[in-house]
């Protein structure tokens, strides 16, 4: 009798620790980095301290996953709250000069307040692209990753979303808010 009346509490008990998320993996610290952004001004990545943001790295000359990779970041930049950040780095720097990122940012409806397309040395872009978010090599054209990154308050990788699997946009819009409520 006593076993019956506990079995109902211990499976619920069981039941909700299973329903409950895991805590999102941390795959490693973006280091400090400056760039141009643009607007043509300097952007400063401790700018992004504090906030949770996502990343893509694209060219404004792709014909290929590029727009779609922007579209999604659109929709991103829809589904989530204000403040939440989004930072697009060029592979193409020797091209993507800060003029032709405004045009291309105008083209997908980029919220300037928080969506930052980036520029300037390859030296630079490679660290981040191939060092600190593990995505290659930038100025390598078509070959790049297309892949999202999703960064916390703090700097750390959180997330990888890709498009080769679908709309990442309801994942990292839910990953995001999850960030956004975890305690500083």
């Amino acid at each position: 009798m006593l076993l019956k009346r506990l079995a109902i509490p211990i499976l619920c008990l069981l039941l909700g620790n299973c329903a409950q998320e895991k805590p999102l993996k941390a795959f490693g610290d973006v280091p400090d980095f400056e760039l141009t952004d643009q607007r043509g001004q300097k952007f400063d990545s401790r700018t992004l301290y504090g906030h949770v943001w996502v990343v893509d790295f694209i060219y404004t000359t792709c014909q290929g996953p590029c727009p779609r990779m922007s579209s999604h970041m659109r929709a991103v930049q829809n589904a989530t709250p204000s403040s939440l950040r989004m930072v697009s780095f060029t592979v193409d720097p020797d091209n993507d000069t800060p003029q032709i990122l405004a045009a291309y940012a105008k083209r997908f409806g980029a919220d300037e307040a928080r969506w930052s397309f980036l520029t300037g040395s390859k030296e630079t872009l490679n660290m981040l692209g191939r060092d600190a978010f593990h995505l290659g090599s930038v100025g390598n054209g078509i070959d790049h990753s297309t892949r999202f990154v999703l960064v916390d308050r703090k700097g750390q990788i959180r997330g990888y979303y890709g498009i080769a699997d679908g709309n990442p946009v309801d994942k990292i819009a839910h990953d995001a808010a999850r960030l956004e409520s975890e305690k500083s």
